[in-house]
């Protein structure tokens, strides 16, 4: 064998198995994707349904997740949460899992990270709820959501080491 041959064999084994390394370590990443529910209707003011904008949207939420299915996807006990979440984790082929949306997010948080180390991890909250989850996610500052914001979905991957990394985007 020549010599340039073994060194060609020996930078392609090396590049193998860093990406290796690489995949395994992102299998062990953990990444939550926070969202608020989208548009409501006006058919109950306690506890409103989606409309069709709303459920819309909840349908392209569920193509977010096309390529990367849901590990668990959790909701408060509101309609709209729930509407929200259930084509995704429909198509992930698991159940809406509620939530207290009285809890505090750092309470809430804790108990998400300690139950789910890895996979892909689905929040569905409230105007109010929403930034507080991600500040306690990736201890990092977000920006208040107001009444009329849908559509913005937070992604916050935590590495194998621990690091948080926020992305923001729209569905």
């Amino acid at each position: 064998m020549h010599l340039k041959t073994v060194c060609i064999a020996l930078s392609m084994l090396v590049a193998l198995a860093a990406c290796a390394t690489h995949t395994r370590n992102q299998a062990r990443d953990t990444t939550f994707v926070v969202v608020r529910h989208a548009e409501k209707a006006s058919d109950d003011p306690k506890d409103p349904s989606l409309n069709a904008p709303g459920t819309a949207r909840a349908r392209a939420l569920a193509s977010h997740f096309a390529t990367t299915p849901l590990s668990v996807a959790y909701a408060t006990a509101f309609k709209r949460t729930q509407q929200n979440a259930a084509p995704a984790a429909l198509a992930s082929g698991i159940d809406v899992t509620t939530y207290d949306a009285a809890r505090a997010s750092g309470e809430f948080v804790a108990e998400l990270r300690r139950k789910h180390a890895h996979g892909t991890i689905l929040v569905v909250g409230h105007s109010n709820t929403v930034p507080e989850i991600v500040a306690a996610l990736c201890s990092c500052a977000v920006a208040p959501l107001g009444d009329a914001d849908y559509g913005d979905l937070y992604e916050v991957r935590i590495d194998h080491n621990g690091r948080a990394t926020l992305t923001e985007r729209t569905y």
